[in-house]
């Protein structure tokens, strides 16, 4: 038996130019983190050689082919492992909440699969297939940053290039800096979850009519990983992710709503310097950059949310156990 366990990640600002329809033409960025939850997969060896995927439903097949998951499918088939094979997950978050789940997923697919086969693979290859599946077999309408965010891991500066290479950068900082940023960081379930799809797709239609807007989110990914590296005046960062967010809502229909407006507004009027809605927006997640003193206020703005504990998770997907 194989596990794997690939963590989740917090993107703060640049999401939408890891689309190929801005990057193509000017490289984009973002700036993101992992934190300590996560996607853990097994792989095991089958009695017989049909093949069972459990995850919201349990599937068994005789053919991969013949899989309705298409992740499982594609990458079941990337990896050469076709058949005699049990496979099941199990995420601490639920999926379509702004974390990356579907890209985590996919990651900790591919990496099982892979030590199943007996191979060790890297950072770059797991993103490189997974971006593979997802976009180009399966056709989502989605950006590189997840991919790259759950197989790397930790605090990056991710710069996308027209010519598709990427570039992953950690973000150099104290580790004084980066327990300072958790401790600033307030997370908040709304409980609503969303296809990220479906929002992705009209701000890729949108991208040329909104590129001046995207571009600008691309610098402020950059503005803020500078500013993590001088570690000086974190406060810097926090209007950073506010002004990011003014321009990540501009982006698309769909990215935020009334009900959102109203509990941003709220987290602000109590103290919080900026925030964001996580992932392509519209439910899931609320992100919020606050001074410690302001804290406790914030809470109380937001009690009908259920505000989620977590701390910043500097490794990417890993095997965890390997077993007989």
């Amino acid at each position: 038996m194989i596990i794997s366990r690939t963590p989740f990640r917090v993107s703060f600002a640049g999401g939408g130019t890891d689309l190929a329809a801005f990057y193509r033409a000017e490289a984009g960025a973002v700036t993101s983190c992992t934190i300590d939850k996560y996607m853990f997969i097994t792989v095991n060896k089958r009695f017989d050689a049909t093949i069972r995927v459990s995850y919201s439903r349990t599937e068994i097949v005789d053919r991969v082919e013949d899989l309705a998951h298409p992740i499982v499918r594609e990458a079941m088939q990337l990896t050469g492992l076709t058949r005699g094979l049990e496979i099941t997950s199990i995420a601490d978050l639920p999926a379509g909440t702004g974390m990356g789940s579907s890209s985590a997923f996919t990651v900790g697919l591919l990496n099982a699969l892979h030590a199943y086969a007996g191979r060790h693979t890297s950072a770059e290859q797991l993103a490189e297939e997974a971006c593979r599946i997802e976009i180009d077999l399966l056709g989502e309408p989605i950006g590189k940053q997840d991919q790259y965010a759950a197989a790397y891991g930790g605090l990056n500066h991710i710069r996308f290039n027209p010519d598709e290479t990427v570039f992953v950068d950690p973000v150099i900082s104290s580790p004084g800096t980066r327990d300072e940023l958790g401790r600033h960081l307030l997370l908040f379930y709304t409980g609503v979850t969303r296809p990220a799809a479906q929002v992705l797709a009209k701000q890729e239609e949108d991208t040329a009519a909104k590129r001046d807007v995207l571009a600008r989110m691309r610098d402020i990914a950059e503005a803020m990983a500078k500013a993590l590296q001088a570690g000086r005046r974190l406060n810097r960062f926090g209007e950073l992710l506010h002004e990011a967010w003014l321009l990540k809502r501009s982006v698309a229909d769909g990215i935020t709503n009334p009900e959102i407006d109203r509990w941003y507004q709220a987290a602000r009027d109590a103290g919080a310097l900026g925030g964001k809605v996580l992932g392509a927006g519209g439910g899931g997640f609320l992100l919020f950059f606050v001074e410690r003193q302001n804290q406790d206020a914030v809470r109380g703005a937001l009690a009908d949310l259920r505000e989620l504990p977590f701390h910043l998770e500097p490794q990417g997907s890993k095997i965890i156990y390997v077993g007989g």
